[in-house]
């Protein structure tokens, strides 16, 4: 359960999932009511190799629909390979990728980089030395681009 997750730490779940529902409503992307957090390592794993086929974002974009709208378990092999043969890549490959972790050093590697610049969450936004952790409203993005004495630019 989510609950348990940030047991002890000074978290307002609610408040969380009521900006998250309203932001992707408004970004028009699915959202659902999910209790559960699942492990990624695998998902990711599967989506580099789903990058180096092209097929990337249409990979993505089905996890994440399976993940945060429809509550699914991606941290097991049979709905990743759901998923890929969703996005249009092969069933059988998809299951190999998994089965011998083709792409485990690759995402060791993301992970590295991740820790070496101490990044310890998902999302993270990094500009010069500052750091804005967690999903975050557009408000809250853009100061902190305007921050970093980032302006916008009229083409």
């Amino acid at each position: 359960m989510i609950e348990h997750l940030f047991a002890g730490y000074p978290v307002n779940l609610e408040k969380i999932r009521a900006r998250l529902r309203k932001t992707a409503a408004d970004l028009g992307l699915p959202f659902g009511g999910r209790d559960k957090t699942y492990n990624s390592r695998l998902a990711q794993e599967l989506g580099h190799w789903a990058d180096s086929k092209d097929k990337g974002e249409a990979f993505h974009r089905e996890v994440f629909r399976a993940y945060f709208a429809g509550g699914k378990n991606i941290a097991q092999v049979p709905v990743l390979v759901d998923l890929a043969a969703a996005a249009r890549l092969p069933r059988e490959e998809a299951q190999a990728v998994l089965t011998t972790r083709a792409f485990r050093a690759s995402v060791d590697a993301d992970w590295a980089a991740a820790r070496a610049k101490g990044i310890t969450a998902v999302p993270t936004f990094a500009m010069n030395y500052d750091t804005l952790v967690g999903a975050q409203p557009y408000e809250e993005l853009k100061r902190f681009v305007e921050a970093q004495g980032i302006k916008k630019r009229s083409i």
